[in-house]
Order: structure tokens, then C-alpha cells, then sequence
């Protein structure tokens, strides 16, 4: 190999945890090598622009909601909403279990997807009861969608944990929201 010499794994073995990540960083192929650095700052800029901007643009809008939705509203296509929901959610479920059952790393996707659709599911089921189904709502919310949706959620959180820390590019002690995007 072309390697062999340069580092042996015995010398690989002795490194302590912060120099195999100093050697992985040194290693690494630069982030200017994978993409324009120039195009990736206008891409960056152009992604926050676009969230900052409708951000700010659904304050308004939301104002305007809650002051002119009315109170009771008859729903068109009420069926093929909740079942198309329910289809989404079900397709995400599915593809959870195939991307686990494969040991993918893009499961992670699938179940915090999951996991942002079943507490969505829960706050629609909630606030479209009616009153003779809000104690169903109510128990298969909390009881169902709720914590399986943590469930996947916190699922996906460790996953990415777990990656990064075996990469190196995490520290035991670290939390996910300090990892940069990109060294």
C-alpha cells in the first residue's frame, strides 16, 4: 500500500484521542478542495437570506391569522388530507425501519423526520377534536405519538452523536449544537 510505513497501526493505536483528531483534521481534504469556496459563501448566504427573510415575513402573517381566521371553518377534502398526512408520516415510518434494518446513516433523516410529523400529528389531532373524540386525541397523543416521537427524535440525535464522535470531530463532553458544519 502506499501508506504502509508512514504510520503503522501500533503507532496508530498509541495516539491518544486528541491526536488522532489533530491527524484526522491534518488529513482531511481541505473543504476548498470539495467545493468553491466562493460559490459555497454565495450558497450560504443566499440559504440564511432566504430564512432570515421569511422569518420575519411570517410575523405578520401570523398576526393576520389570528385576527382574521374564523373560530369554526367546514374543511374541503378533510378525508384525503388526514390520510395523505397519514400516508407521509407512514412512508417516513417505513423507511425508518428499511434504513435501520440496512444500518444506513441517513436513517437519522428518516427518524427525526418521523419524529417532527408525529408531533404533528398530535397538535392537529388535539385541536380538531371534537368533543365527543378529544379523550381519544388526548391519550393517543400522549401516549402514542408523544413519546414515540421523542423516541425518534432522540434516536436520531444519538446516531449523529455516535458519528461524529467516532469520526473525531466530537468530543466526548461536547454537545451537537457546537459541532461547526464544516472545520
Amino acid at each position: 500500500m502506499m501508506t504502509d510505513g508512514i504510520l503503522t497501526d501500533v503507532q496508530i493505536a498509541a495516539l491518544t484521542p486528541a491526536q488522532r483528531r489533530e491527524l484526522i483534521i491534518r488529513l482531511q481534504a481541505p473543504l476548498r478542495e470539495v467545493i468553491d469556496p466562493v460559490l459555497l459563501n454565495r450558497i450560504r448566504r443566499a440559504r440564511l437570506s432566504l430564512m432570515i427573510g421569511c422569518s420575519i415575513a411570517m410575523i405578520p402573517w401570523l398576526v393576520y391569522l389570528s385576527l382574521t381566521l374564523p373560530e369554526n371553518y367546514v374543511a374541503h377534502n378533510w378525508p384525503a388530507t388526514w390520510v395523505g398526512f397519514d400516508i407521509l408520516l407512514v412512508a417516513f415510518m417505513v423507511a425508518t425501519a428499511v434504513l435501520g434494518y440496512l444500518r444506513r446513516q441517513v436513517l437519522l433523516l428518516a427518524a427525526f423526520t418521523s419524529g417532527v410529523l408525529l408531533i404533528c400529528d398530535a397538535w392537529f389531532d388535539l385541536m380538531t377534536a371534537g368533543p365527543n373524540d378529544l379523550w381519544l386525541s388526548v391519550v393517543t397523543a400522549f401516549g402514542i405519538e408523544l413519546p414515540l416521537a421523542i423516541f425518534m427524535i432522540t434516536g436520531a440525535q444519538r446516531i449523529m452523536r455516535l458519528t461524529m464522535m467516532r469520526l473525531w470531530k466530537l468530543d466526548p463532553g461536547m454537545r451537537l449544537w457546537q459541532l461547526p458544519l464544516f472545520p
